[in-house]
């Protein structure tokens, strides 16, 4: 085929597809084109998200700084600044031996007033709550009917001692008659108890009128004791009965005894041998009694009696202590703490329980020697006397023990000494590195607990 041949062949293929490219790419598929655009807005997204959650913490760590990992203090610490510690000495001083127990407060007389006779109520002489004394007027009941019977007594004796009177003229004259020989002997005999008669009847028509006399006086009540009334049991009016009224058997009114007052409470008979030498020896001992909260003093006195027994359900026994109650602090039936002293070690050795640790060694303290190291020194203790600890053995008087900060320390490491007996100022704490700041940052603890010491000293 000639050169003019081809050419004329090619433009007639042209011709034919007018669309067609030299080198041109082939157009992709409808639904090809539409995956391709998803692919791009899930890539948009997640750039998106990524982009915004870098920024959060990015921000979050520049607001909240990381806290430093636990034991990058201690060892900041370990590298020159010695842990801050507050300090107490261990010295002497009387060391009270208290007995807690849980009393009631009983008054020592509580008595309920009831008519002794039965009439009709008068008059009341008392207001609710208001104190009396013993003697006071209280109630008056319609002695009246008494009265009348008194009377009426009173004429019997004045005509039995009538005939007393007569049976003695004629036992005179009898007698008389007799030294004459003019009247039988029998006849003198006879009279004579004929007297006798009569005089028992003047002394029964006496007890008869004392009886009534003594009615009337029980129409007047009075207090029979010192003390607080309560409320009124009965109103004027009513008709009241010997021994109690129409409408109660409990009485007109109580009258409860305020000063002094009692508290009975009970210990374990485990403590007698702590309190009964000294009560059987006739000695009072101090006691405090405190409201159920346990925090409010109401009251200071003595106990002095104890039960002559032990309760054999409970292995408790009983004591009394007694109290002045001048401002009326404790209540009658109140339920109070009470606090015994039972005895008191003079001069004990002690030290406060702030500075007594705990852990493997048993009870220990760590002591703050002049040099600034701190060790431990195994303790054993005694008696406790509120915040202060006896110290039978392991610390001497003068000793320096740590009782703030306990928890930073280690065997033989430096500390700084800036509260407590003996501490510096804190412009001269020893060991501090320059320019450190002072104040309540120093004493922060620091993270990490101490590991509790295996050995002692």
């Amino acid at each position: 085929m000639t050169t003019e041949g081809f050419d004329e062949k090619l433009a007639a293929e042209r011709k034919a597809q007018p669309d067609a490219r030299v080198g041109a790419p082939a157009k992709a598929p409808p639904a090809v084109r539409k995956g391709g655009r998803l692919r791009v807005i899930l890539v948009g997204l997640a750039l998106l998200a990524a982009l915004v959650f870098g920024l959060r913490a990015w921000l979050g760590s520049h607001a909240n700084p990381p806290a430093p990992a636990p034991g990058a203090t201690s060892q900041k610490a370990e590298r020159g600044v010695a842990p801050a510690v507050g300090v107490a000495a261990v010295g002497r001083r009387d060391v009270h031996i208290t007995l807690n127990a849980l009393g009631t407060a009983t008054p020592l007389a509580t008595v309920t007033v009831v008519s002794q006779i039965s009439g009709v109520l008068q008059d009341v002489g008392f207001v609710e709550g208001q104190k009396v004394k013993k003697g006071d007027f209280l109630a008056q009941i319609d002695d009246r009917p008494y009265r009348a019977q008194k009377a009426q007594y009173e004429g019997q004796l004045a005509h039995d001692q009538g005939l007393l009177a007569q049976a003695r003229s004629d036992e005179e004259r009898y007698q008389r008659l007799l030294k004459q020989n003019s009247i039988a002997s029998q006849t003198a005999e006879n009279q004579k108890f004929v007297v006798k008669q009569y005089e028992g009847t003047v002394a029964a028509d006496q007890a008869l009128i004392d009886a009534q006399a003594l009615n009337i006086a029980y129409c007047r009540i009075v207090s029979p004791v010192e003390g607080r009334v309560g409320l009124r049991q009965i109103d004027p009016g009513n008709y009241v009965t010997a021994g109690g009224s129409t409408s109660s058997s409990t009485g007109l009114v109580v009258v409860t005894q305020m000063q002094p007052m009692s508290v009975l409470y009970s210990i374990p008979e485990d403590s007698l041998r702590r309190v009964a030498p000294q009560l059987r020896a006739g000695q009072a001992l101090s006691t405090e009694v405190y409201d159920r909260s346990n925090t409010k003093l109401l009251a200071k006195g003595e106990t002095r009696a104890i039960d002559n027994q032990v309760d054999a359900t409970t292995g408790m026994v009983k004591l009394r202590g007694i109290f002045d109650n001048a401002d009326e602090g404790l209540f009658a039936n109140q339920f109070v703490n009470v606090r015994l002293l039972a005895s008191t070690i003079p001069q004990a050795l002690t030290a406060p329980i702030s500075g007594i640790q705990h852990g493997a060694p048993g009870d220990y303290a760590w002591v703050v020697s002049p040099e600034g190291t701190v060790s431990v020194h195994v303790v054993k203790l005694g008696q406790m006397d509120g915040d202060m600890a006896q110290i039978l053995s392991g610390l001497n008087e003068g000793d320096r023990i740590v009782v703030d900060g306990a928890d930073r320390l280690r065997e033989g490491g430096q500390v700084r000494v800036v509260s407590g007996d003996g501490a510096p100022a804190p412009d001269a704490a020893p060991n501090a590195a320059p320019g450190a700041p002072h104040g309540k940052r120093e004493r922060k603890a620091q993270d990490g607990a101490a590991t509790p010491p295996a050995k002692s000293q």
